[in-house]
């Protein structure tokens, strides 16, 4: 997947890498959620997804989809869906996540709180319990496994999405 949407990801090349060297996140990963959460913008509509149909409304805003639902993340949008102070927000969102889980699992590595902020970033950090269950109640069930190996794709495949 991170491969079919390297094309339209390089048009947000230079945002991504500012806004990762702004907050200390590895371009390739905020590449990688981008492309599972709106697969680059071309799951949007009119940079919304995630249609709940109960509701009639969207969960989700931009790029890395933004959780808006007010039964879920409760998130303002801020910026265009595709901008560069969405994806602060949406950045600022993530270490959030990461940190608490460096909190809640002190002792876990780096990489185990990572996968665990990312799996966060999906659900909402109350759902992430343990390591080896990081992604049971993500959507797929394989969010940070998925987002992660995009990640790795993106950093592999850098000159493929430049």
């Amino acid at each position: 997947m991170a491969d079919a949407d390297a094309e339209r990801m390089r048009r947000y090349r230079r945002k991504i890498d500012k806004v990762g060297s702004d907050y200390g996140i590895d371009p390739a990963l905020i590449a990688a959620i981008i492309s599972r959460e709106s697969r680059a913008g071309n799951a949007l509509e009119d940079g919304w997804g995630d249609y709940d149909r109960v509701r009639k409304a969207y969960n989700g805003f931009g790029l890395m989809q933004v959780d808006v639902n007010p039964e879920g993340g409760k998130h303002t949008p801020e910026g265009e869906w595709d901008s560069e102070q969405h994806l602060r927000q949406a950045t600022g969102i993530l270490v959030h996540f990461i940190k608490k889980m460096q909190h809640k699992f002190s002792g876990m590595c780096k990489e185990q709180q990572l996968k665990g902020g990312i799996a966060a970033y999906n659900m909402g950090d109350g759902k992430v319990h343990t390591y080896e269950r990081v992604d049971e109640n993500t959507t797929g069930k394989d969010y940070s496994n998925d987002v992660v190996a995009r990640a790795q794709w993106y950093k592999t495949h850098n000159s493929r999405w430049d």
